[in-house]
């Protein structure tokens, strides 16, 4: 799970709303990169750093863009019987009330398609495994 998240090159492949990404720098331990989304004739670009702990976390920092701030953390352990639990953490906010207002009442639903768009990556990749996400419905994420 940890190549999945952290191969961004791949993201417009198989996430909704990533239009396009370019990966400035990349290394074993970071990368930076511009993505460009778009949902209903909107689109916005901003840039991130991608912080690399292997095996255990992915810290995904922002350095420009639309929004006042964006982090996000993936976290990764080992599950019993194989796979992984992957927990995963947002935090922004837009400098934009519009955008600040469409993200907030399209949030959950927004934040649940693209769990599924990793979910279903993951099960492409490495088979499908089972596995109970932290809100406890069934997620299909191993590897």
């Amino acid at each position: 799970m940890f190549a999945l998240v952290t191969d961004i090159e791949r993201y417009p492949q198989f996430l909704p709303w990533v239009i396009a990404l370019r990966v400035r720098s990349n290394s074993e331990h970071e990368a930076v990169a511009d993505m460009i989304v778009g949902f209903k004739g909107l689109r916005e670009s901003f840039s991130c750093r991608v912080h690399k702990q292997r095996p255990h976390e992915v810290i995904v920092s922002y350095i420009d863009g639309p929004m006042k701030h964006l982090s996000n953390e993936w976290h990764f352990q080992p599950a019993d019987g194989g796979g992984c639990r992957v927990d995963f953490l947002v935090d922004f906010s837009f400098r934009s009330r519009v955008f600040e207002t469409l993200a907030g009442q399209m949030f959950d639903k927004a934040l649940r398609k693209m769990i599924a768009a990793f979910e279903t990556r993951a099960d492409e990749l490495y088979g499908a495994g089972r596995a109970t996400s932290s809100d406890g419905r069934n997620s299909s994420l191993s590897g």
